[in-house]
């Protein structure tokens, strides 16, 4: 199997929990270091990795193949740029970048130099969504009528981490927490026709949006994704409305609080929902109760990887497009338009 150098941006939360463990477990990858400009502790966690101390320097390295954008969204064009520009495949964390102009700026650079380009949208190998995927896709609901998808939390505490809480390019939960459901709709439905939006800011000092419920609007169905930080009591973070039935599924992916707490992707436990965490399916050959448990397959954020070595190593299609980065962008946009002038809007 060929082996893929590859160097980080930012050797944070991002780069410590979500990339590094799959990249060290995946025999098709070699983890080669990160940029870090002011703690060096990659080596620590990672022996043998190499700190950049710049950019340049890292880019510079003609054994990198691979270059995983993780920083802040605000700089993701630009670093993606130069790293396309530089001869590197490229995995960028999301959102993608600030809005769609730039994600159309990417696409054609990555097919001008014949380089892959990724985003990681993580989530459709969360064990929920694989579950939710799998029921629409069996088709036991039916005509899907109306959906729900949310990804909402209690937390009203400013984030300590600046470029979250600062105006500008890139900050907001439209554009932190937003493209996990926008993705996991477009997925599950495609492009709407038009999006209807209301963003707001609902915390106490808070400068940038923190609420959010887009519409999207189809033909024949209506999909809300919504994103905030006041939902204190758990709630059906999916729930399915179909001429045949009804799917209810909390948000209880175990991966990231697995990979937090040091547990390897390999380990005989990892990604698996704990118990009574199944879905709630409802249909007319349900038994006397109305409803039976749905169980989610297995969390596999490592299937992401197989897809994205495939991608390079063999010229396969990339496990998340830069088309369908660009499309979770368009999404964007055409919400904001539509908050600010309180009308559905076009994508």
């Amino acid at each position: 199997m060929a082996t893929i150098k590859t160097a980080l941006l930012s050797f944070g939360m991002s780069g410590r929990v979500f990339h590094a463990p799959f990249l060290n477990a995946h025999p098709g990858f070699e983890l080669a270091g990160s940029w870090e400009r002011s703690q060096q502790v990659i080596g620590q966690y990672h022996p043998g990795t190499t700190s950049y101390n710049s950019l340049e320097e890292l880019l510079g390295d003609p054994t990198i193949e691979l270059v995983v954008v993780n920083t802040p969204t605000a700089t993701h064009y630009e670093y993606a740029r130069q790293a396309l520009e530089h001869g590197k495949h490229v995995l960028v964390e999301k959102a993608f970048t600030t809005d769609a102009a730039e994600a159309a700026a990417l696409l054609d650079l990555a097919q001008n130099a014949d380089r892959k380009l990724a985003v990681f949208q993580n989530r459709r190998w969360d064990s929920d969504f694989l579950a939710v995927r799998d029921v629409v896709q069996r088709g036991v609901l039916g005509d899907i009528v109306e959906a729900n998808l949310a990804f909402v939390r209690y937390n009203p505490e400013l984030s300590p981490k600046a470029h979250k809480e600062t105006p500008g390019p890139g900050a907001g939960i439209v554009r932190d927490l937003g493209p996990h459901v926008i993705d996991q709709a477009l997925v599950l439905f495609g492009m709407p026709e038009a999006v209807f939006a209301d963003i707001g800011i609902t915390r106490q000092g808070s400068a940038v949006d923190d609420y959010f419920d887009i519409l999207l609007r189809y033909p024949d169905q209506r999909v809300h994704v919504k994103g905030g930080y006041f939902f204190r009591q758990p709630v059906p973070d999916y729930a399915l409305f179909g001429k045949l039935g009804a799917f209810l599924k909390t948000r209880s992916d175990v991966q990231e609080a697995q990979l937090d707490s040091g547990m390897m992707p390999d380990d005989p436990g990892y990604g698996r929902e704990p118990d009574g965490a199944a879905g709630q399916l409802f249909t007319d050959d349900t038994d006397r109760t109305g409803r039976r448990e749905v169980p989610s397959p297995r969390g596999d954020y490592m299937a992401f990887f197989d897809a994205l070595h495939r991608a390079i190593a063999q010229d396969g299609i990339e496990p998340v497009t830069a088309s369908d980065g660009l499309w979770v962008m368009e999404i964007i946009d055409a919400a904001f338009r539509s908050n600010e002038t309180g009308r559905l809007t076009s994508v």
